[in-house]
């Protein structure tokens, strides 16, 4: 299963994507996150069950300290190919 989750919000320059790539890490989960151009922070993730996707995206919605997040857009079974199979990656 791939998840990717696209998060708005005020969520670049507060150590969002550190806090996903934790919480993912924590949940046995690979993949990557990373800053896009418009302000958004694009979360892929791999290698969970469906509970393991509802619980990083209950996290992903709450955020770090800093962040607020007002949005968060899960699509899942993507197809994706460049995902990291062994790590979860900051971008």
């Amino acid at each position: 299963m791939i998840c990717r989750f696209l998060v708005t919000g005020v969520v670049q320059g507060v150590g969002y994507r550190w806090y996903a790539a934790r919480h993912a890490r924590e949940l046995g989960l690979s993949g990557f996150a990373q800053n896009m151009g418009d302000g958004r922070v694009e979360v892929v993730a791999a290698g969970g069950d469906a509970a393991a996707m509802s619980r990083l995206e209950a996290l992903l919605r709450a955020g770090p300290a800093h962040a607020r997040v007002d949005a968060v857009e899960r699509h899942d079974n993507v197809t994706d190919p460049q995902v990291p199979t062994r790590s979860f990656d900051i971008r």
